[in-house]
């Protein structure tokens, strides 16, 4: 599955209608998130999608862990959120 990565500048809507099309074609979507601003991009995200997905009766959960990431031969925690269609 592939993981949609957000960053602190990443487009709220751009990401939402990502996990709001994973979602649709598969039921569980990945979304991956380093630092504060990018956790909180993610999250509004979700909550838009969210919306999205309301619109055409379709219901979502999320749970989230931390991670281990491997970038430029640095590990950094990152907090990834499952999606999934209840």
């Amino acid at each position: 599955m592939e993981v949609i990565k957000v960053s602190g500048t990443s487009r709220t809507s751009a990401v939402a209608g990502a996990i709001a099309g994973i979602i649709r074609e598969t039921k569980r979507a990945e979304v991956q998130a380093i630092g504060a601003s990018a956790v909180n991009q993610a999250v509004k995200a979700i909550t838009v999608a969210k919306g999205y997905l309301t619109r055409d009766s379709l219901e979502i959960t999320y749970t989230s862990e931390f991670v281990d990431v491997e970038i430029e031969d640095k590990v950094r925690t990152a907090i990834k959120f499952t999606i999934t269609q209840v």
